[in-house]
């Protein structure tokens, strides 16, 4: 006779585990399902009382109507926030501390109340909204009150940025929200965030616990609405600031929208991010952390390791031991505590997954996935393996967001390294592998912000998040993610008009100069100089109006080449620091022996006395970049697990720089140094007031042993060669230092890649002053930083 309860263990079947939802069924109920936006501490009625539904994606029904803002209702929350910054600034730290600990302590008191909620609005497992997702929103509040605390001795000479608009995503709709409002809030500025159309519940959750806590009024306020209602806060002139969590089309619009603006700008956008096992990996450990990197979450992460890149020899295996482990998966309720992947937040994300999959049957992979029947009602999609996958598929390129992994093979480090950075994005990477020097060895080379060493999807509040390439920039988390949220205070306003600098309207052939010209001077490429391409010059005149010499008049050929000159020298990025320094040590020593000679050719621009000071200003300025060469070093957090995280300071890669007229070689020299001497290589265009100061640089650079093609300068126009350079995919940052319609010029060319830039659009710099031209600001906007997590023990 079979015994019913021996079966049941042997079977290790799950019964149901449901989450009793009433208490949040209740709360709802209190609203009466009908959500206002929450502005200046009170609830509103949008100004066109109109409202959307928001729906639960495990079962369709309608959890609530929510309010749609309108410019009014953005204006009035921009309004109170602009009210609320001065009494929220002149706060003490320690008092903006006690404000971030009372909202931490209210999301640990109410912690089941928001899971549940998240879960209902979200369609993610219950698991997961209460053992991942809240835990964190804790503790995201109780570090930044940390932050707050501190912030006066730690970020000395730093002020807040201002007003703070921010736009979060649907897929953790409440821990986006604390990752950006807590190091907001923490370092002075007041808030207006919009969430997810689509998952609003939470933060409209945390309105109330604001109010509970007695936030005072205007510094956080909550607008719900479509993309209507981001465009609204992108384009506000009322906001300083602009974080972004979404998509990488999203963040090309919000680029393009603000280029105009001065305002500061992050964005964590898509990512597309491998998960590389190598034969000597746990196989059985690699496959656990599959199922973390691609179905937490219905593999709607941004980080999700969705592209498998496995070592030859083992293909096979793995791919077996994931399709038997992709058998035990569960799908179903949300709500049900024994339940592994929940729901798709909605209809359309659901069509874009099951196209994509599809999409990629077409191109050639092999689809399985496992029999589980799903629900009936409902949004679900089951987990997916994809094999022989090409790496130029579809499916290996684009960002699915859904619970698909696609699987390719590769036979050497060096391949997978390659493989892994066959990608625009570069957000994440997951590395497993029981060599130590294997694993950190191809961390250090996979172009990706956050790296997982035998782990995945591991986040801290202590630890920087955000992503290279077309992942976006900026960081959120640690104390890179507070930089995002503060300016350094001796930073002077610009006046609101400006001019931009009339290029040289005269043009000669090369060989017909008219007058007395006393040397030709040519760009400088890849380390030998070069004619211009156009087979033109423009004329350089000193104070009184006398001809000094004739500059190469460049064009989109000479950046090109310039280009391609500066990513061949990248191996300069891998030159030890000791190395590096010596190499400007170097440059300094022979800049000092000819500091006369270009002192006097210099005063017939600037005057004796400023060219005096440049000169000896610019010698100091390479020692100390020479000093912080090998100076400028990351940190090692101690996240509260068994990990040790790596944050190290990176080269961005090549960058394109726009020097200004006024200070000709002081300000080229403050621009180019910390970006060479944290590794990256540079293409330069110098003062068109004095272009022929490129003469003197490259004489400078020959003698210096500094690798051909890490400083390539090409003289001309600079708008133009900007507009060149701001377009050009194979660049990977872009600074402007000249008008403000320059600064809107890069800004807006930018994002084809969306290439990291840096613009004195909204600022005046004193390039005499030390304290601003010279230093941690300057280094930290020429490095990325990368966070590589490393677990130890058992």
């Amino acid at each position: 006779m079979s015994n019913p309860i021996v079966e049941e263990f042997y079977a290790m079947d799950y019964g149901p585990a449901p989450e009793d939802p009433k208490e949040t069924e209740r709360w709802l109920d209190g609203h009466h399902r009908r959500f206002d936006l929450f502005i200046n501490g009170e609830w509103r009625k949008p100004s066109s009382d109109e409202y959307f539904t928001t729906s639960n994606p495990a079962n369709g029904d309608k959890i609530a109507d929510i309010a749609q803002a309108t410019a009014a209702d953005i204006n009035a929350a921009v309004a109170a926030a602009r009210k609320a910054l001065p009494a929220w600034q002149a706060l003490s730290g320690h008092q903006r501390a006690r404000y971030l600990y009372a909202l931490a302590r209210q999301v640990q008191k109410h912690s089941r109340h928001l899971a549940v909620l998240e879960t209902i609005d979200n369609g993610k497992t219950i698991r997961e909204s209460r053992d991942l997702d809240i835990p964190l929103v804790a503790r995201h509040f109780y570090h930044h009150a940390g932050w707050a605390q501190l912030l006066e001795s730690e970020f000395r000479g730093y002020k807040p940025c201002g007003v703070v608009g921010q736009i979060i995503p649907w897929n953790f709709p409440l821990l986006m929200f604390a990752w950006k409002v807590a190091p907001a809030l923490a370092a002075g500025n007041t808030v207006v965030i919009k969430p997810a159309e689509y998952t609003p519940l939470t933060a409209l959750a945390m309105a109330e616990l604001a109010m509970e806590i007695d936030l005072p009024p205007g510094v956080l306020n909550i607008v719900n609405g479509d993309g209507r209602t981001g465009a609204l806060i992108t384009e506000h002139e009322g906001i300083d600031k602009i974080a972004f969590t979404g998509s990488t089309e999203v963040g090309r619009i919000i680029r393009k929208s603000t280029a105009a603006s001065a305002k500061k700008l992050s964005l964590e956008l898509g990512g597309k991010s491998p998960f590389i096992v190598f034969d000597d990996a746990d196989l059985d450990s690699a496959v656990e952390g599959l199922v973390d990197g691609i179905w937490l979450n219905q593999g709607q992460v941004c980080c999700a390791g969705s592209r498998l890149l496995v070592q030859e020899r083992v293909a096979d295996v793995l791919h077996e031991k994931i399709r038997t482990r992709m058998k035990t998966l569960r799908i179903g309720s949300p709500l049900d505590k024994s339940v592994d992947i929940g729901a798709i937040v909605a209809p359309v994300q659901l069509e874009r997954i099951r196209s994509l999959v599809d999409q990629g049957v077409a191109e050639g992979a092999t689809c399985w996935q496992p029999s589980s029947a799903l629900p009936a009602k409902g949004l679900y999609f089951p987990p997916t393996l994809l094999t022989d996958v090409q790496p130029t598929a579809t499916v290996a390129q684009e960002e699915i967001f859904g619970p698909v992994l696609t699987s390719m093979t590769f036979r050497t480090p060096a391949e997978a390294v390659e493989l892994s950075n066959n990608t625009a994005y570069g957000l994440a990477a997951s590395i497993w592998s029981e060599s130590i020097n294997v694993a950190l060895d191809v961390a250090s080379q996979v172009k990706a912000g956050v790296v997982w060493v035998n782990s995945t999807n591991l986040f801290d509040a202590s630890c920087g998040f955000g992503g290279y390439r077309e992942s976006g920039y900026g960081r959120e988390g640690g104390r890179e993610g507070m930089y995002e949220y503060l300016e350094p205070a001796w930073l002077t306003e610009k006046p609101k008009s400006s001019s931009t600098t009339a290029p040289a309207q005269h043009i000669a052939q090369n060989g017909q100069n008219p007058g007395s010209i006393d040397r030709t001077v040519k760009q400088y490429i890849g380390g030998k100089q070069a004619r211009p391409d156009s087979g033109y010059s423009f004329p350089v005149y000193a104070q009184d109006g006398a001809l000094l010499g004739e500059a190469p008049l460049g064009n989109r050929k000479d950046i090109r080449n310039a280009v391609e000159a500066a990513r061949k020298a990248e191996k300069w990025a891998k030159t030890t620091a000791h190395t590096r320094a010596q190499v400007l040590y170097y440059l300094a020593e022979n800049l000092m022996q000819r500091s006369a000679e270009i002192a006097s050719r210099l005063a017939r621009v600037v005057g004796e006395k400023q060219a005096a000071a440049e000169v000896e200003q610019s010698i100091e300025r390479i020692f100390t970049y020479a000093a912080w060469a090998d100076k400028y070093d990351g940190q090692v957090h101690n996240p509260p697990m068994r990990n040790v995280t790596l944050a190290m300071n990176e080269a961005i890669g090549v960058i394109g720089i726009i020097c200004p007229d006024e200070v000709p070689l002081l300000a080229f020299f403050s621009l180019v140094l910390p970006a060479i001497a944290a590794g990256n290589t540079v293409v330069a265009v110098p003062s068109e007031k004095y272009a022929t100061i490129t003469a003197d640089l490259y004489q400078v650079f020959d003698t210096s042993d500094l690798p051909g093609g890490v400083v390539n300068l090409v003289a001309g126009h600079p708008s133009e060669l900007a507009k060149t350079l701001a377009e050009h995919d194979d660049v990977d940052a872009i600074w402007s230092f000249r008008s403000l319609e320059d600064a809107t010029l890069v800004k807006a060319a930018s994002i084809g890649n969306l290439k990291q830039t840096w613009t004195n659009d909204k600022y005046s710099l004193d390039w005499f002053d030390a304290a601003q031209c010279n230093g941690r600001y300057f280094m930290r906007h020429a490095t990325q930083v990368k966070n590589i997590w490393v677990p130890y023990g058992e």
